[in-house]
């Protein structure tokens, strides 16, 4: 869930994203004031599922006008733009282990973040320990309350959004690999441009006669195409010396083994297979959402990005200062 302190940029001033591995599922804003699916499989629920979840996005949407009224009282802000999130999510391995997360922030900075062993909430700046406090009260104890939602209600959601999803959740597409180098003032610059991959966790990196770690010198994000796949460029500024020879590897989930692309002087290698990619260029919004992963190791949250369950949602107030 994400709150702003006023409209702009494109911004509504209160939204929710919900995902599910890396497919968006449902989307609620004030604008739309609906919460509406986004993937084609989410259209198996039922009216009254959507009519609930718009309800309770509509009674959180009032919350968190409160939220950033108080944030911005807290830091002593009577302006600007702001913003107050909130992302929780669960995860479920193959194995059957569980796991969940709550973290609270603003503008960015980690503002409150919940401790799931102990069922309580721990402040990261000093303007959140009145809403510990009070978080942690014997009275409320809302981190036990917490912590019993993300262990059971969030799992089983978790389990039935895999289920309905799953044809489009494990499918696999294997990336296409184009590396190419640019000569300039002794050095040599190297790209290596991935794309056409499905899911959109990827390992790319250069090497160096195919052991050594070649220090990365730009990466960009892995970026949405408009098929669904994902793409990823990664470059890296060389010094090449006799006989040293580099390589980019790719390690997927779509993949038997790893990829090593080795590069060499258009005379002397041969040319990948490429296709044609457009890169889509997309200005984020701030936005909060859940994010389940699927890997190796099971399905997952992505700890890199702000989350929001897609379940049903329960208001917090971070509290006033009376």
């Amino acid at each position: 869930m994400t709150g702003v302190s006023a409209p702009g940029y494109g911004i509504p001033e209160y939204s929710i994203v919900g995902y599910v591995d890396d497919q968006e599922i449902v989307n609620y804003n004030s604008v739309s004031r609906r919460m509406l699916p986004r993937a084609e499989w989410m259209k198996k629920e039922e009216p009254e599922y959507w009519e609930a979840q718009t309800q309770r996005a509509k009674g959180n949407e009032a919350v968190y006008r409160n939220n950033v009224r108080i944030a911005l009282e807290r830091f002593n802000q009577t302006g600007g733009f702001h913003t107050f999130q909130l992302m929780y999510g669960c995860e479920l391995d193959d194995d059957g282990s569980i796991r969940g997360y709550e973290q609270l922030r603003y503008d960015g900075g980690e503002f409150i973040a919940l401790d799931t062993q102990t069922g309580t909430y721990m402040a990261t700046m000093s303007q959140a320990l009145i809403t510990t406090q009070r978080l942690n009260s014997p009275k409320v104890q809302w981190g036990e309350r917490k912590r019993k939602y993300l262990e059971n209600e969030c799992i089983d959601w978790l389990k039935k959004y895999v289920e309905n999803g799953r044809e489009e959740l494990e499918r696999r597409v294997q990336p296409t690999v184009k590396v190419s180098g640019q000569h300039k003032d002794g050095t040599l610059m190297l790209h290596c441009q991935v794309y056409g991959f499905h899911p959109r966790r990827v390992d790319v990196k250069w090497m160096k006669n195919g052991v050594d770690d070649v220090p990365t010198y730009q990466t960009t994000h892995v970026l949405p195409n408009p098929d669904g796949t994902y793409q990823i460029r990664v470059s890296a500024d060389v010094m090449p010396g006799e006989g040293d020879s580099y390589s980019c590897y790719v390690d997927h989930s779509s993949l038997g083994a790893p990829l090593n692309i080795v590069w060499g002087p258009p005379s002397s290698r041969v040319t990948p297979v490429v296709v044609a990619v457009v890169v889509v260029a997309l200005v984020a919004a701030v936005v909060g959402f859940l994010l389940y992963r699927k890997n190796k190791a099971g399905y997952r949250t992505a700890s890199s990005e702000y989350s929001v369950s897609a379940a049903p949602l329960g208001g917090l107030t971070i509290g006033d200062d009376d």
